[in-house]
């Protein structure tokens, strides 16, 4: 019987930067903005469903609207608050 090295399936965890460093906080204001993104993205998702469109129904359409929004999220983040208020909380319970 022959048995399968389990330690390689096994996800490496990142090299964390130590709480307070500037570099900490960089990457914790990127996440908000991620997050924040993610946000956008389904908010517009919603808003520009619509059947009664004048272009006609194809998958193309569909794809390109969902990359589309999803360009949009990323450069609406952090422009909206919601990554500030969620990376402010996140500072004080970390102290």
């Amino acid at each position: 019987m022959r048995y399968s090295n389990i330690n390689q399936y096994q996800v490496v965890k990142p090299n964390i930067p130590k709480p307070g460093t500037k570099d900490s906080c960089a990457r914790l204001k990127e996440q908000t903005d991620a997050f924040e993104a993610i946000m956008v993205k389904t908010l517009l998702d919603q808003s520009m469903k619509s059947d009664g469109s004048l272009l006609p129904k194809d998958p193309g359409r569909d794809i390109y609207r969902s990359m589309m929004n999803d360009e949009r999220s990323r450069q609406l983040s952090g422009n909206f608050g919601y990554s500030e208020l969620l990376f402010n909380f996140l500072m004080e319970k970390k102290t």
